[in-house]
C-alpha cells in the first residue's frame, strides 16, 4: 500500500497543490491551514522536480540538464519574484539571500551530508578531483562576482550594481552556467563520473550503463503537463504563506531576511534527497554533482533571471553580501578546496562543512 502511494504521489501532488491553491487564492490563512498548505508547497515542489527528470530522461543529454537546471529555477525565481513583488521584510535582499543561502546549503550542507554519510557506510569513499574541483572553480567565480563585487562597487551604492554592472554579470553569470553544462556533457564528460576502482570492467566502471530506458513520448507529455502545474502551484502558494512565514519569524524573533534561507531549503530539498541517497548507495561523485550543480544553477540562472524581472520590480536590487556572509562564503571556499584536493572522503570533512551550514543558519537567525 506504502509504496503504492509513493508511486502515485507525483501524480496526485500536483492536482492537490491546483486545488490548495483555488481554495486559498487571496485568502489570509489560520496558522494550522498555512502549515499544512505549506506541506503541500513542499510535496508539489518534489513533484515538479521528479516530472523535471521525467522529461530530462526523454531528451537526453545535454537537453536533460538545462530541463532539470531550468525547473528549478523557475521555482526558485518564480518565489523570489512573487515575494518581492507582495513586499514585506527586506525585500529588496531577498535574491542576494536566496542565492546565499543557496551556495552554502549546497556547498556544506548537501556535500557535508553526502560525505559523512558516504563515509560512514563505505569507509573512505573516492571521487573524482578534476570533475569536482572545476564544479567548485565555477561557484567561486559566480558567488565572488555576483555576491562579493556588489560590496565594493563604487558606482552604486549599499551592495547594488550600476544597471551595466548588472547586465554585464548577468552575461557573464549565464556564460558560465552554460561552459559548466557543456564542459560537465560534453568531451569532458568522463570527469564527473564515479572513480574507476578496479581493472574489471563487469565490477566497476565509470560508467556502469544501468539507466533505465527512456520514458515514453505519453509518459513525458503527462510529466511535462504536471511539471507546468506544479510550478505554477509552487509559486502561488509560496506566495499565499508569505505573511504566515513572516508572521511566524516575528514572532520568533528571527529577521524577515530569513525568508531566503527558507526558500533556498524547499528548493534545494529534493537534491539533497537524492544526494543522501546516492552517498548511502556508494555513488558520492553523484552526490558532489549534484551538490555543486545546484549551487552553480542557483547563480548562474538565478541571477540573469532576476536582473532581466528588476526592469519591471520597484525599488532596487541589493546583491553585496555584507561582511559576516562574506566571511562564512571565504571559509566555506577554503575548507571546500581542502575537501576536494585528496579526491577521498573523510567523517571529518563532512562534519566540518555541516559545522559550518550551522553556523550559517545560527547567524541568519541571530546575525
Amino acid at each position: 500500500m506504502a509504496a503504492r502511494l509513493q508511486s502515485l504521489a507525483p501524480i496526485l501532488m500536483p492536482v492537490l497543490a491546483l486545488i490548495a491553491l483555488i481554495a486559498t487564492y487571496h485568502r489570509h490563512l489560520p496558522t494550522g491551514v498555512a502549515i499544512l498548505v505549506g506541506a503541500i508547497l513542499i510535496g508539489a515542489v518534489l513533484a515538479a522536480v521528479h516530472h523535471a527528470e521525467v522529461v530530462a530522461h526523454r531528451v537526453g543529454e545535454p537537453l536533460g540538464s538545462i530541463v532539470l537546471a531550468v525547473a528549478v529555477t523557475v521555482i526558485e525565481v518564480g518565489l523570489i519574484v512573487t515575494l518581492m513583488i507582495a513586499g514585506g521584510h527586506d525585500v529588496e535582499t531577498l535574491a542576494r539571500n536566496t542565492a546565499f543561502a543557496a551556495v552554502m546549503i549546497t556547498c556544506n550542507g548537501i556535500v557535508g551530508l553526502s560525505l559523512l554519510l558516504g563515509s560512514v557506510k563505505h569507509g573512505l569513499p573516492r571521487f573524482n578531483r578534476e570533475g569536482t574541483g572545476a564544479a567548485l572553480s565555477v561557484v567561486a567565480a559566480l558567488a565572488g562576482m555576483a555576491l562579493v563585487l556588489p560590496a565594493f562597487t563604487t558606482g552604486a551604492s549599499g551592495g547594488r550594481f550600476t544597471g551595466v554592472q548588472l547586465a554585464f554579470v548577468a552575461v557573464a553569470a549565464l556564460a558560465l552556467w552554460l561552459a559548466f553544462v557543456s564542459t560537465q556533457t560534453g568531451r569532458h564528460r568522463d570527469f564527473f563520473l564515479p572513480v574507476k576502482l578496479t581493472s574489471d570492467p563487469k565490477l566497476d566502471s565509470t560508467d556502469s550503463g544501468d539507466h533505465a530506458d527512456p520514458p515514453s513520448n505519453r509518459a513525458t507529455i503527462i510529466s511535462l503537463v504536471l511539471l507546468v502545474l506544479s510550478l505554477l502551484a509552487v509559486v502561488q502558494l509560496g506566495h499565499t504563506v508569505q505573511p504566515n512565514i513572516e508572521d511566524g519569524l516575528d514572532a520568533a524573533g528571527i529577521p524577515g531576511a530569513f525568508v531566503g534561507v527558507v526558500i533556498a531549503f524547499i528548493v534545494l530539498l529534493p537534491e539533497g534527497i537524492a544526494a543522501s541517497r546516492a552517498a548511502l548507495g556508494n555513488r558520492l561523485q553523484t552526490s558532489l554533482n549534484l551538490g555543486y550543480g545546484s549551487a552553480i544553477a542557483s547563480i548562474g540562472l538565478t541571477i540573469p533571471a532576476i536582473a532581466v524581472a528588476s526592469i519591471w520590480l520597484d525599488g532596487p536590487l541589493v546583491l553585496g553580501l555584507d561582511s559576516v556572509q562574506i566571511v562564512l562564503l571565504a571559509i566555506t571556499l577554503l575548507v571546500s578546496t581542502l575537501t576536494v584536493a585528496p579526491g577521498r572522503s573523510t567523517r571529518l570533512q563532512g562534519i566540518i562543512h555541516l559545522i559550518i551550514l550551522a553556523a550559517f543558519v545560527f547567524l541568519a537567525i541571530s546575525p
